[in-house]
């Protein structure tokens, strides 16, 4: 059974734009599923236990408790095989998005491609040094891990540890000291068999549930009034740090931070949501 999140539209055509381009990822050229932290990180990141079967675990949301938290994750995408139209001068990163949530001191967690990394290495050293970030893993390709994904490629099932494990070795050679054992699927699609094919690599799966539709948007206001809606204590909030892709998303998080904020909310970042999983 496959088990897949349907996003908005804007999601759907996200996904079709980003691999635009896209090759077949090449060789993986790492063993370790992620980098072993450095002495000033966590030496033992919270993750869940396997689910049925030992298959990989899957965090959707933190407790609904009282404490009203809440994780902001950006998708910060890029294909294996974009590198001609960033040359051409089309932005995948997103400076003024990380600038702001610096400004207004909110931690974040970024799910970042490995090609991301290789395209723009001081950009997620930066991030991944950063006290009020956590880099996670959103694959080195950005190639779908089951079949009719939003037009995404397919990954083969013997390609799909390989290329989490790329995108690991990708943030080590930028400079990014702990990533974190946390992985998202391109486009949110997996079912039984790509869970399986990655619990030796020993991630959680991160899903989410509010869904931001920052995909493409020009209304800022519209973006902020859908994730206002949608939060929840303890909610997993998707938005995306590319520039080209989602240009409404700084705007629209200056609208976010300060009304959750007004309501009682605190910033974390997934770590965080899932520490406290799993003492609930």
């Amino acid at each position: 059974m496959i088990i897949r999140v349907r996003q908005v539209a804007a999601v759907c055509a996200l996904g079709a734009a980003l691999t635009a381009c896209a090759a077949t990822p090449q060789a993986p050229r790492a063993k370790a599923a992620h980098p072993a932290p450095s002495a000033a990180a966590p030496s033992h990141p919270p993750t869940l236990a396997p689910g049925p079967a030992g298959l990989t675990p899957v965090f959707k949301h933190g407790p609904r408790t009282a404490d009203k938290a809440v994780a902001l994750t950006f998708d910060a995408d890029m294909t294996a095989d974009q590198g001609a139209r960033a040359a051409a001068g089309e932005r995948f990163d997103n400076p003024r998005l990380i600038a702001t949530l610096r400004a207004l001191k909110v931690q974040a967690t970024v799910f970042m491609t490995g090609r991301w990394a290789e395209e723009y290495p001081a950009e997620a050293r930066s991030i991944g040094r950063d006290p009020l970030f956590e880099v996670a893993n959103h694959s080195y390709s950005h190639y779908a891990f089951t079949g009719d994904c939003y037009g995404l490629p397919t990954l083969s099932e013997d390609r799909m540890r390989s290329d989490v494990e790329r995108a690991y070795t990708a943030f080590r050679e930028a400079g990014v000291p702990d990533a974190m054992p946390y992985f998202r699927f391109p486009g949110g699609c997996y079912d039984r068999t790509a869970l399986k094919a990655l619990t030796p690599a020993g991630v959680t799966a991160v899903q989410w549930d509010v869904v931001s539709g920052d995909a493409f948007a020009t209304d800022a206001d519209a973006v902020a009034s859908q994730v206002l809606e949608g939060v929840r204590p303890g909610s997993v909030v998707v938005m995306h740090c590319t520039r080209s892709a989602a240009p409404a998303t700084e705007r629209a998080v200056r609208r976010i931070v300060p009304e959750l904020r007004a309501r009682g909310y605190r910033f974390v970042k997934v770590s965080q949501l899932i520490g406290a999983k799993g003492l609930s």
